[in-house]
């Protein structure tokens, strides 16, 4: 019953997060428990013969391990011009308040006071990507390739470069620890991040204007929901079972 609740509760967390902005959904793998060997086989029955089959009895199930899923979102247009998504392999990088790095699929960015590209938080995109004076906010462009361009026109009608957008992989993505916030950090089974440009080297392709949303399949939680729950049931009758014949075998008398 404990195993099926963790189930249930990885299940509830990605149905909660539906539409989360660049989500992965999580997978609860399990494990049998140790078992106890009353007769192993290969066990001498005569001298001339082994028992062909043993007897174990099982002692239950325990949560291995919550697997995150790195398929891909569906992108959905949004038609800001700071938004982008990523299609394909690849980790946005940020800069957190204490310096160190995380990295997101979230392409939800903003400009703050100073013109830096940030998240919802206020984390720095990195490379740092700043605009320049009286931009046009509605002329941001962003390539396949994550090369930005504004237009300033008290400078000029032409477009101005202003930043390159760089991804990162890692060789386990699953290795990676999430923080809350759309943010994963590096952990030693997720490897060093590898850098690299959009659309080169195995990294995804950047979609200006639309963003990647969470790759949770409704109908599939919530058909996994129903197996977990009727699972959880059958394990609580097991142990009205078990409770009703222990207390016929303690109203027996001699």
């Amino acid at each position: 019953m404990i195993g099926q609740q963790a189930n249930i509760d990885t299940i509830s967390n990605n149905l909660a997060n539906v539409n989360t902005v660049g989500f992965k959904k999580v997978r609860a793998d399990f494990e049998d428990l140790i078992y106890q060997t009353i007769r192993t086989a290969g066990t001498p029955a005569t001298e001339e013969t082994v028992v062909p089959v043993g007897t174990q009895m099982g002692h239950g199930v325990k949560l291995a391990d919550t697997q995150r899923i790195f398929g891909q979102g569906a992108p959905q247009y949004t038609d800001v011009p700071t938004d982008v998504a990523i299609v394909g392999e690849g980790f946005f990088r940020v800069q957190l308040q204490d310096g160190s790095y995380a990295y997101t699929r979230n392409g939800s960015f903003k400009v703050d006071q100073n013109g830096r590209m940030v998240t919802s938080e206020g984390y720095w995109l990195l490379p740092d990507i700043v605009m320049p004076a009286n931009f046009m906010p509605e002329s941001i462009t962003v390539s396949k390739d994550g090369r930005v361009e504004v237009k300033v026109p008290e400078i000029s009608d032409e477009y101005i470069p202003v930043g390159q957008i760089e991804l990162y992989r890692f060789p386990n993505p699953v290795g990676l620890t999430a923080l809350g916030e759309n943010l994963f950090k590096v952990t030693n089974a997720s490897g060093d991040p590898i850098p690299g440009r959009p659309n080169d080297l195995g990294m995804g392709q950047i979609y200006h204007k639309y963003l990647e949303m969470s790759n949770v399949s409704v109908v599939r939680e919530m058909v996994d929901l129903i197996v977990a729950q009727r699972a959880y049931e059958f394990n609580s009758r097991t142990i009205q079972t078990t409770d009703n014949m222990l207390g016929t075998a303690t109203s027996l008398k001699r």
